[in-house]
C-alpha cells in the first residue's frame, strides 16, 4: 500500500516477494530502488511470468498530487491534445484562401502534410527524451516550439515560410501530445488509465475533426485565414500558468548528468529517421502533380529514399554508431507479436479517421455546392459517433480485459462503412452518406486509442516512453502516409479522369489542377455539360480513395484475428 510521509509517497514492501519500498518524490516523482526497474519485459518473455511479476511487485496506486491539482493538470494536457489535433487538419479548409494570398499552387499540398511530417520525424526522438529528461520541461518546450510555428504560419509572407511554420509547429505538437500521454502513464493507475487515454484521444480527434470547421470559419470572416494559426497563441498563453506552476515534474533519471543524457541519444538514428520520412513525403507528394513519375527528379529521390531506408534499418539492427540500449527505434518491440499488431491496427484506425475527415467535406463541396463551413458541419455525425466509441472502448477495457474484440469489431465496421461509401455518387441522399460515415467512425473509434493502455502493461516501466512513441509512430505516421497516398490518388487519378472526360474542350493542365483544388476556374464556373462531366470525374476519383479505407479496415480486422485471446489485469495495478 502507499502511505504519506514527509518525503513524499512511499510504497511499502511486498511481503510475498521481499521487494524493497519505492519512493515517489511529490515534486519530481520517481521510483527509487524499485523492483520494477529490474523487471524483464515480455518481449518475448513468458507471459505468465510477466503477469505474475506485475501482480506481485506493483502496489495499489495513489496519486502523489492533490485531486484539484491533477484536475488542472489534466485540463492543460487535454487542451494540448486538442490543439495538436486542430492544427493537424485546420489547413484542410484554408488552403484556397492561402493559395489566393501566397500563390504557388504546386506547393499547396505541403500546407496540409507539413505538420504531420514534422511530427513523425521527431516522434521517436521525443519518446527517447521523455525517458531521459524531466517531462515537464520537455512538455513546455513542445508548447513553445508549437507557438513559434503557429506565429510563423500566421505571419507567413510566402509559401516557403508557411511550410516551414507548419513543420516547426508539427515538431512542437509531437512533444505536446507524447508529453500528455507520458503524464498519463505516470500519474494514473491501470484501472483509470484507459479512460484518461481515451480523453486524450477524444480531444485530439475532436480537434482534428473541428479543424476544417474552425479554419473555414476564420477563412470566411474578417479575421482571415491567418487567425486559424494565430488562435493558438492566446489559448496557450491562457493556460501557461498551469504548465509552468501546476504541472508536476518527473525526472526518470535524476542521477544521470544532462550532458551524459544527450550523449546517450542515437543521433545518427535520429537524423536518418527524419530524412527517411521527409524524403518519402517529398517524393510521394510531388510525383505526379509536379514531376512525372519517370522524370529524373522523381527517380532520383525514390532511389535516395530507398538507400536511406535500407541504411537506417541496418544501422538500427546492427547498432551502428550506437548500442542496443540506446538505439532510436525500439527494435526489441518487433519481437513482440502483440506490439506489432497493435501498431498496425492503430495505424489503420487513424488512417480511416483522417482520410474521411479530409475527403467527406470535399465530396459535399463538389456535389452539394456546400461552403467550406457547411461541408465541415456535415462531419458532426462522424465526430459525435467517434467520440462516443472512443469513450466506450476506453471506459469498458478495464472490465472486459481482452483487447482483441475491439479491433475485430472496429475493423469490421470500417470495412462495411467504407465499402458503402465507395458506392456513393452525386445522387446518393445525404442521410445515407451520414449513415455510412458513422459506421466508419464507430469502427475507427473502437480501435483508435486503446493501444496506449495495452502497451503500458506489455513492457517494463523503463520502456513505457519508447512504447508510447512506438504506437504514436503508427498513429501519426499512418495518418501522414495515408493522407499522402490519398492526395496522390486524388491528384493523379483525378487529373487523368478530368482530362479524359473533358478531352474535347482543350483545357490546360493548370486549369484541370485548379478544378481539382476547388479553386475558381472556367471548368467549375461553367453551368452546363462541362461542369457535370467534371463533377462526375471528381466523384469517381473520390470513390477510389475509399478503397484505401476498406484496406485499412481489413488490415485491422485481420490483425485482430492474430492477437492473443488474453485478458489484461487492469483493476488494481499500476506503473509508478
Amino acid at each position: 500500500m502507499l502511505s504519506a510521509t514527509n518525503e513524499g509517497v512511499v510504497a511499502s514492501s511486498n511481503p510475498a516477494t521481499g521487494d524493497s519500498p519505492a519512493t515517489i518524490d511529490e515534486e519530481s516523482p520517481r521510483i527509487i530502488n524499485s523492483p520494477l526497474n529490474d523487471k524483464k519485459s515480455d518481449i518475448p518473455s513468458d507471459k505468465a511470468q510477466i503477469e505474475a511479476e506485475s501482480q506481485n511487485s506493483l502496489a495499489e496506486f495513489k496519486r502523489p498530487i492533490s485531486d484539484t491539482r491533477w484536475f488542472l493538470v489534466t485540463v492543460g494536457l487535454l487542451l494540448g491534445a486538442f490543439l495538436y489535433g486542430l492544427d493537424t487538419t485546420i489547413a484542410a479548409d484554408v488552403q484556397g484562401p492561402i493559395l489566393v494570398s501566397l500563390g504557388e499552387l504546386e506547393k499547396l499540398p505541403w500546407v496540409g502534410i507539413g505538420f504531420p511530417m514534422g511530427s513523425v520525424s521527431v516522434i521517436l526522438l521525443v519518446g527517447c527524451l521523455n525517458s531521459l529528461f524531466n517531462i515537464k520541461y520537455l512538455l513546455n518546450a513542445g508548447f513553445i516550439i508549437f507557438e513559434i510555428g503557429s506565429a510563423v504560419c500566421g505571419s507567413a509572407p510566402n509559401m516557403n515560410a508557411m511550410i516551414c511554420g507548419r513543420i516547426i509547429a508539427g515538431i512542437g505538437g509531437a512533444a505536446m501530445y507524447l508529453g500528455a500521454l507520458t503524464y498519463m502513464s505516470i500519474f494514473t493507475g491501470h484501472k483509470e488509465r484507459p479512460l484518461y487515454n481515451a480523453l486524450i484521444g477524444i480531444c485530439w480527434g475532436t480537434g482534428c475533426i473541428a479543424g476544417p470547421l474552425i479554419g473555414g470559419g476564420f477563412a470566411t470572416s474578417s479575421a482571415t485565414w491567418r487567425w486559424a494559426f494565430y488562435i493558438n497563441l492566446p489559448l496557450c498563453a491562457l493556460f501557461s500558468p498551469i504548465y509552468i506552476f501546476i504541472n508536476p515534474s518527473f525526472n526518470p533519471k535524476p542521477d544521470m548528468p544532462e550532458l551524459k543524457k544527450l550523449a546517450s541519444i542515437d543521433w545518427v538514428g535520429v537524423i536518418l529517421h527524419a530524412l527517411v520520412f521527409t524524403i518519402f513525403q517529398v517524393v510521394l507528394t510531388l510525383s505526379g502533380p509536379t514531376w512525372q513519375w519517370d522524370s529524373a527528379g522523381s527517380i532520383t529521390l525514390w532511389a535516395v529514399f530507398g538507400v536511406l531506408l535500407i541504411f537506417h534499418c541496418l544501422q538500427q539492427y546492427f547498432c551502428l554508431f550506437t548500442t542496443p540500449e540506446r538505439r532510436l527505434f525500439p527494435v526489441q518491440f518487433l519481437k513482440s507479436r502483440t506490439l506489432i499488431l497493435l501498431f498496425m491496427s492503430t495505424a489503420s484506425a487513424a488512417s480511416a479517421v483522417f482520410v474521411s475527415v479530409y475527403y467527406v467535406p470535399v465530396f459535399f463541396q463538389f456535389t452539394k455546392g456546400d461552403t467550406a463551413i457547411h461541408a465541415a458541419v456535415r462531419l458532426l455525425p462522424f465526430i459525435i459517433v467517434m467520440v462516443v466509441f472512443v469513450l466506450i472502448s476506453g471506459g469498458s477495457l478495464p472490465q472486459v480485459g481482452g483487447y482483441m474484440p475491439y479491433y475485430a469489431i472496429g475493423g469490421a465496421l470500417v470495412i462495411i462503412g467504407a465499402s458503402l461509401m465507395h458506392t456513393v455518387n452525386s445522387e446518393t441522399s445525404t442521410n445515407k452518406i451520414y449513415g455510412y460515415e458513422v459506421l466508419v467512425a464507430a469502427g475507427a473509434g473502437l480501435a483508435f486509442q486503446i493501444a496506449y493502455t495495452v502497451v503500458v502493461v506489455k513492457v517494463t516501466p523503463a520502456e513505457v516512453p519508447a512504447a508510447i512513441g512506438f504506437i504514436n509512430v503508427g498513429q501519426i505516421g499512418g495518418v501522414t502516409i495515408a493522407l499522402s497516398i490519398a492526395g496522390n490518388i486524388y491528384q493523379n487519378i483525378g487529373f487523368i479522369k478530368l482530362r479524359e472526360a473533358l478531352a474535347l474542350y482543350n483545357f490546360s493542365d493548370s486549369e484541370l489542377r485548379e478544378a481539382l483544388g476547388g479553386a475558381t476556374s472556367a471548368i467549375l464556373d461553367n453551368q452546363g455539360t462541362v461542369r457535370d462531366q467534371a463533377l462526375a470525374a471528381i466523384v469517381t476519383t473520390i470513390s477510389q480513395i475509399w478503397i484505401m479505407i476498406i484496406a485499412a479496415g481489413a488490415l485491422c480486422f485481420v490483425s485482430s484475428l492474430c492477437m492473443k485471446r488474453e485478458k489484461l489485469q487492469l483493476e488494481n495495478i499500476t506503473v509508478g
